[in-house]
């Protein structure tokens, strides 16, 4: 079964056993046996392994990983070392540049972020190679809308970063006054225009959790 190997082992351990996360677990099975799917299966939780439930501090949440060769690696908008930017990403190190004046970076992986408190997760954490959203309504969403709620319960104040609309579909789950949402258009070159550039989010939640007496993120990479 699932081994995290931290916190969110014992936080989760009862969702695994539910009949829609063992479906989801055959379903699985199945696609990696006959298909590509991304990411790697020991990367399927690597937003939950890099970032244990005490450490979260931030929470960007995405759609579902890229599909391409060689991009997904467990966290969302990340690619792995080498790998050219795909255009959210681009967008992304565009605004960090115009808020904080960070240069962009050489590689687009953002596990420096994740090992700093920010929980790097899709809403779903499977894909068919070529296909954007073929394992979505497959039971994911189940779990990560259960990460979310777990989250919401904590008193440690979590800026919840919400870009796009399947990320705010999510804002109803986090209901406790603790916490920060910032919400604002997805960085794709479809909607960047309509809100995402300009939002100053990175600026933002680092103000955020200086307030609350937390250590503000280092975002450049």
């Amino acid at each position: 079964m699932v081994n995290i190997g931290n916190e969110w082992d014992e936080i989760l351990k009862d969702e695994f056993k539910k009949e829609y996360y063992l479906k989801l677990r055959e379903f699985l099975k199945r696609e990696y046996a006959t298909k590509t799917i991304y990411p790697n299966m020991y990367d399927i939780f690597n937003a939950l392994k890099y970032t244990s439930y005490s450490d979260v501090k931030a929470v960007i949440l995405g759609q579902d990983p890229y599909h391409g060769a060689g991009q997904a690696h467990g966290l969302c908008f990340s690619v792995k070392e080498g790998i050219p930017f795909p255009p959210s990403l681009k967008n992304i190190f565009k605004e960090l540049n115009a808020d904080l004046g960070c240069t962009i970076p050489k590689n687009g992986t953002l596990t420096s972020w994740a090992k700093q408190g920010v929980l790097l997760m899709n809403t779903v954490l499977t894909v068919r190679e070529g296909q954007a959203n073929s394992h979505k309504g497959m039971g994911w969403e189940i779990l990560t809308d259960e990460v979310v709620r777990k989250l919401n319960q904590r008193n440690k104040p979590i800026a919840f970063i919400l870009w796009g609309g399947n990320a705010r579909a999510k804002k109803a789950l986090i209901t406790n006054p603790v916490h920060r949402i910032f919400e604002a258009a997805h960085p794709s070159p479809l909607s960047a225009f309509n809100g995402f550039f300009g939002c100053r989010h990175f600026s933002r939640v680092n103000e955020f959790l200086r307030s609350t007496g937390q250590e503000p993120i280092n975002w450049q990479l």
